[in-house]
């Protein structure tokens, strides 16, 4: 099973390279598979990756409890990325580890499985003791909470795309609720956690990267860098990719918490 998904992935990064090269690209909507991922994000990103020839195959994510419903399992069951998991929770690690030993891919070494509760006090330090360090091909932030803060202060690494969650309960609002080192889900209200769409894609921008897309119900947003595939990738709008039926039903949510305090930057 696992060499026949291989060998599928494989013709289809062989697809959109001659896509490239034809300058024929399908959109990036069009190319969502969900493998192991939460959503179709495994294939947004075989996506962005096959054009960018799997020059990094690197990954870090932090925030996907045992790692195996991951942003990242796919490229590393399938594509031979090598990386580092990161979580709170050392059973769920337990867990990973677990699974990735019984099914793993025999061409490259296991992820890393780091328990560590992330602030951004301690990010940095915690990749570099994990040796991951420079250019990666994969960021993946998803920890309900404080995952605008912990971008920001990333100094260690530059990755080529990052897949962060958004808070699309808090619509075109430029707004982000404050930092707070201790915060553990779901603190005072669900629903009052983390940045706006509008305010992380701020951020990326700072930060040298361009929104390119997200899953279809619009939280789980993809950036890339901006000196990366500039003609043939173009940038989005926020608003593209808050179009599906359920972020009416998201924002509605946001009215327990819209007067309580936010920050811009």
């Amino acid at each position: 099973m696992q060499n026949s998904e291989r060998k599928r992935q494989e013709e289809l990064v062989q697809l959109y390279q001659q896509n490239l090269s034809d300058k024929k690209l399908p959109k990036l909507t069009e190319t969502g598979f969900k493998l192991f991922s939460q959503f179709e994000e495994d294939g947004l990103l075989l996506y962005l990756f096959s054009l960018l020839g799997m020059t990094k195959k690197t990954f870090i994510e932090f925030g996907a409890d045992d790692g195996i419903n991951s942003n990242s399992a796919n490229l590393y069951f399938h594509h031979d990325f090598e990386g580092l998991f990161i979580d709170g929770n050392e059973k769920a690690l337990e867990r990973g580890r677990y699974f990735f030993q019984k099914y793993g891919n025999k061409k490259i070494k296991q992820p890393v499985f780091e328990q560590a509760f992330i602030t951004a006090e301690n990010i940095n330090e915690i990749f570099e003791k994990a040796g991951f360090t420079g250019e990666i091909g994969l960021l993946s932030i998803d920890i309900d909470g404080n995952d605008y803060w912990v971008w920001k202060a990333i100094e260690v690494v530059s990755p080529q795309v990052v897949i962060i969650e958004t808070h699309n309960e808090f619509g075109m609002n430029d707004i982000i609720v404050p930092y707070d080192p201790d915060y553990f889900y779901p603190g005072k209200h669900p629903t009052y956690h983390g940045a706006s769409p509008v305010a992380m894609t701020k951020l990326a921008k700072k930060k040298g990267y361009r929104l390119v897309g997200a899953n279809e119900l619009g939280f789980n947003l993809i950036y890339l860098r901006n000196d990366l595939l500039p003609d043939e990738i173009s940038e989005i709008t926020v608003n593209a990719v808050l179009q599906h039926p359920s972020n009416a039903e998201a924002r509605a949510r946001f009215e327990e918490v819209k007067n309580w305090e936010y920050v811009s930057e």
